[in-house]
């Protein structure tokens, strides 16, 4: 299936990880040793997707000094930042101190340390410590926080003059089977769809300083005093067959999924759900050939000045 919402299908890891905080804000309930590795087998799925981006963002910085990967978990997409940029400098910025652990880990085993450093702040109100950056990566963690203006306000603030944000939001809900998978009620996945909006809406509501806008991109970067200089949307297309990880990470989060959605998903879905799911079952996503995954991320880049 896909990601808990169209919001958060990119397979980079700001969307799952956050998830996994209880929204970024609480962190004492996270097994750390299941989530590092579990969001780099994610990103890794979705490395030629985000190489694909950020080769496009060298139409506005062409050789930034300094990048900041904002909501960066481990640092997967800093890595790929750093190889795309290689005279770039890069700062993984995270709430979570574990998570940059396995960052700063990965930069030692890899001989980076000179150019992928990390700094633990909350969106947005620890990021008056980041240096001024020349190009500000931030993948699906801006609608994590309540005020959404407020933090993109801050963020542009970081920037240097000329200074570009790639802002990750938005796109396409990601689709992983037929409408039609030969048993249940075709449609499960829309109806999946459906499940992840009230999920995503109320996950909203409950943040702290809560703040609705428009979901407007280009007009909350002009209000953020920036120029909005481009949107462009790129694909993540793994037909079938589908590689052995593809297949785990469709299982994976189809789990993750029934276990958010078993109080409002009917009998009928959830006894579609747990086929798909049971291994020893020839039509489950453990063994079934038309599996594939495609999806969209949609980037939108703001400029300083």
């Amino acid at each position: 299936m896909a990601h808990d919402h169209d919001h958060d299908h990119g397979h980079g890891e700001a969307q799952g990880h956050k998830h996994g905080h209880k929204h970024g804000h609480h962190h004492d309930d996270i097994d750390w040793a299941t989530m590092g590795p579990m969001l780099e087998r994610n990103a890794q799925l979705a490395a030629d997707q985000n190489r694909e981006i950020a080769a496009w963002l060298h139409t506005w910085q062409p050789e930034p000094a300094l990048i900041a990967d904002v909501g960066a978990g481990s640092g997967s997409v800093s890595f790929l930042l750093a190889e795309v940029f290689p005279k770039a400098e890069v700062i993984a910025v995270d709430p979570a101190e574990p998570l940059l652990e396995r960052a700063r880990a990965r930069a030692d085993r890899e001989g980076l340390t000179d150019r992928v450093a990390t700094l633990q702040a909350e969106l947005p109100e620890g990021i008056g410590s980041l240096p001024q950056a020349d190009l500000l990566w931030i993948g699906r963690a801006l609608h994590h926080v309540g005020d959404q203006q407020a933090a993109l306000a801050a963020l542009a603030d970081r920037l240097a003059p000329g200074g570009a944000i790639a802002l990750l939001e938005g796109g396409l809900t990601p689709r992983s089977l037929p409408r039609d998978i030969g048993f249940g009620r075709p449609g499960l996945q829309t109806r999946f769809d459906a499940a992840d909006d009230r999920w995503f809406t109320q996950m909203r509501a409950d943040l702290p300083g809560a703040k609705a806008v428009t979901e407007d991109w280009p007009a909350l970067l002009t209000e953020a005093g920036l120029r909005h200089a481009g949107t462009r949307s790129f694909l993540l297309d793994l037909p079938a067959p589908v590689s052995e990880a593809t297949r785990t990470h469709l299982v994976t989060e189809l789990s993750r999924r029934r276990e958010m959605h078993a109080e409002t998903l009917d009998a009928e879905d959830l006894a579609t759900v747990d086929r798909l799911l049971d291994a020893n079952d020839e039509q489950s996503l453990h063994h079934r050939p038309d599996v594939f995954l495609l999806s969209a991320q949609t980037v939108h880049v703001g400029v300083k000045g």
